[in-house]
């Protein structure tokens, strides 16, 4: 019997990169873009990049707008909401490297769209 086939990578994050029209809740109004072009520069600068690594990703909407900006890590399921580049440095060094959730930048499970 086979092994179960390695991930490509081993972890994927999400930015929620939509816009909505005012007065709608949306990520791309809250800084998304910025957000994501700075998690993939540093997810890159830390050599984290590649297959069997980190891969960061653009998303249209994720569905969880009232949290507004959002992203997500899978495989772990792990819903954040972040205000700047210093919480994008804390993700990608705890989670993303280490694996080590960032609790105080947990999206609360009732926050939908």
């Amino acid at each position: 019997m086979s092994s179960p086939a390695q991930p490509y990578f081993q972890r994927h994050i999400f930015f929620c990169l939509n816009e909505r029209a005012a007065p709608q809740a949306c990520c791309a109004g809250h800084g998304a873009q910025e957000a994501f072009a700075h998690c993939k520069k540093r997810v890159k600068e830390l050599g984290l990049a590649g297959p069997g690594k980190v891969r960061v990703n653009k998303a249209g909407c994720l569905d969880r707008c009232q949290g507004a900006p959002v992203a997500v890590v899978y495989p772990d399921g792990v819903w954040y909401s972040y205000v700047d580049h210093e919480d994008i440095d804390e993700i990608v060094e705890s989670h993303l490297k280490n694996g080590q959730v960032v609790e105080r930048l947990l999206l609360p499970a009732d926050v939908g769209r």
